[in-house]
C-alpha cells in the first residue's frame, strides 16, 4: 500500500510539480498538500490512480493481503488477472479495459483452491519471475495463515529454476533464493496436491513415486517442472 510519503517521494521522482499531480488525481492542490502531510486518507481510488499517473508496477497496487484475506477467484477470472498483467499464455483474454490487480493477490488466490486448470497454474512461476519484488513477508505470512506454503514455496521454486536455465539476471535469481529458504523454515510436513484434490488414488500413487525431487522435496504430489513452462524456452 503506497504511503504518503511514497506519494511524495514518486511525485519528485517523476518531477511533477502539485499542480500536475493534483490533476491527474482529480483532486485541489490543497487536497494533494493535505495528503502528502498525511492530513487527509490515501484512498485506494487515489492509489490507484497514483499509480497509472507515475507508471508504477502492478506491485505498487492496494493489495487485500495486507489485511490478511484471500478472495475465492474462479479460473476464467485468474486467466483474464493473468493476461491483464502480461502473462502471454494467455494474451488472447486481455481485457479491453484491464483491471490490474496486485499480483501477489493473484498469485495466492490461485493457490488457495482445491482445483485448477491446469494452464493456469503455469503461468503462476512466470508471475514470480516477471513480479519478484512483491511484498514478500506479507505474501509469506498470508500463505501461513491459509497453510498455503509448500504450494508456494514450490511455484517460487520452479520460478527460480526457470530462470537459472533461461540465466535470467543473477540478482532475480538470489532474489528467488532468498525468498524460497524463507519458505522453508515455516514447510508443513503433511503431503499436499498443487491444486489438484479431485485426482485419483492411482494418479496420487504414481505421483508419489514418479514425482520430481523438488515436488517431493515441498511434499506436493505433482509432476510439473520448468521444462513443461510454455514460456521456459522464450528469449
Amino acid at each position: 500500500m503506497m504511503t504518503e510519503r511514497e506519494l511524495t517521494n514518486y511525485r519528485k521522482q517523476n518531477r511533477k510539480t502539485q499542480v500536475q499531480t493534483a490533476k491527474a488525481l482529480g483532486v485541489s492542490q490543497t487536497y494533494l498538500s493535505l495528503l502528502e502531510s498525511g492530513k487527509r486518507p490515501l484512498t485506494e481510488r487515489l492509489q490507484r490512480k497514483a499509480i497509472s499517473f507515475f507508471n508504477l508496477p502492478p506491485t505498487e497496487l492496494p493489495s487485500r493481503l495486507s489485511f490478511g484475506k484471500l478472495s475465492q477467484v474462479s479460473d476464467a477470472e485468474l486467466a483474464a488477472d493473468l493476461a491483464d498483467l502480461g502473462y502471454p499464455g494467455f494474451s488472447h483474454l486481455r481485457r479491453k479495459r484491464p483491471r490490474h490487480k496486485n499480483p501477489a493477490d493473484v498469485l495466492l488466490s490461485a493457490l488457495n483452491g482445491p482445483q485448477r486448470d491446469a494452464r493456469v497454474l503455469e503461468g503462476l512461476p512466470w508471475l514470480v519471475l516477471e513480479y519478484p519484488d512483491l511484498d514478500w513477508p506479507t505474501t509469506a505470512r498470508t500463505a501461513r495463515a491459509y497453510d498455503l506454503q509448500n504450494r508456494l514455496g514450490f511455484v517460487v521454486n520452479v520460478a527460480r529454476r526457470t530462470a537459472e536455465a533461461r540465466s535470467t539476471d543473477h540478482i532475480t535469481v538470489l532474489k528467488l533464493r532468498e525468498h524460497e529458504t524463507a519458505l522453508e523454515r515455516s514447510k508443513l510436513a503433511r503431503q499436499d496436491t498443487f491444486c489438484n484434490e479431485n485426482m485419483t488414488n492411482a494418479e496420487r500413487k504414481w505421483l508419489a513415486a514418479e514425482r520430481p525431487q523438488e515436488a517431493k522435496h515441498w511434499n506436493l504430489l505433482t509432476g510439473l517442472a520448468p521444462h513443461h513452462l510454455s514460456y521456459f524456452y522464450a528469449d
